[in-house]
């Protein structure tokens, strides 16, 4: 049996699974048949959807609805307020619960504060979303996006740290803050991808 924290005012379905080490706080509620990771910190005011899915040593920052068919894999950061969609042209009164389409956050990317992900989207590893920006299209990995609709502006390291170079990946940089090196990845479209050690 896992062993997680959640704060008395959370409302935790029977049928979701919790990892090990995660804390729960105010207000959230877990749906029955959701999957939620290792050490993982859950926000004040959060739903999380039956069919969601999330990774280990995830952080979810308060006021976060993760919708059924949202999937976000481990060490991914969602900043206040962000927002996923699963339905693309919703009504009221037109049932479209087998309309939904999913949405992948891949490893270590940043969604920031008040950004919006229409679904059916995928965003990159590390990539990283500024705060407020409008995501139609899939972000690939490593890129900094902002603005509405969200456009690539930079790239970044791992660290969290804005990469030398313009809106195409550079050749090959090295991060200033932690060293690590990334190359351009011309067989995947001109995408940045971390140098195999040497």
């Amino acid at each position: 049996m896992s062993t997680y924290f959640a704060h008395e005012t959370a409302c935790i379905d029977d049928g979701s699974q919790i990892g090990d080490g995660t804390k729960i706080w105010h207000f959230t509620h877990v749906m029955r048949g959701a999957r939620i990771g290792n050490s993982c910190t859950i926000g004040q005011n959060v739903m999380i959807a039956s069919g969601a899915v999330i990774g280990n040593n995830v952080k979810i920052q308060n006021n976060v609805s993760v919708y059924q068919g949202v999937v976000l894999e481990d060490d991914v950061f969602c900043g206040p307020s962000m927002v996923f969609t699963n339905v693309v042209n919703p009504r009221s009164h037109v049932p479209r619960k087998d309309e939904l389409l999913p949405t992948l956050v891949r490893r270590g990317a940043t969604l920031g504060a008040n950004c919006t992900v229409v679904c059916g989207r995928e965003i990159g590893r590390y990539a990283f979303v500024g705060a407020g920006a409008v995501v139609v299209r899939d972000i690939p990995d490593y890129a900094l996006v902002v603005g509405n609709a969200a456009r690539i502006v930079g790239w970044m390291c791992e660290c969290g740290v804005k990469l030398a170079g313009g809106l195409r990946p550079p050749a090959r940089v090295t991060c200033s803050a932690c060293g690590k090196i990334f190359e351009c990845d011309s067989t995947e479209g001109a995408r940045l991808r971390a140098a195999s050690s040497e």
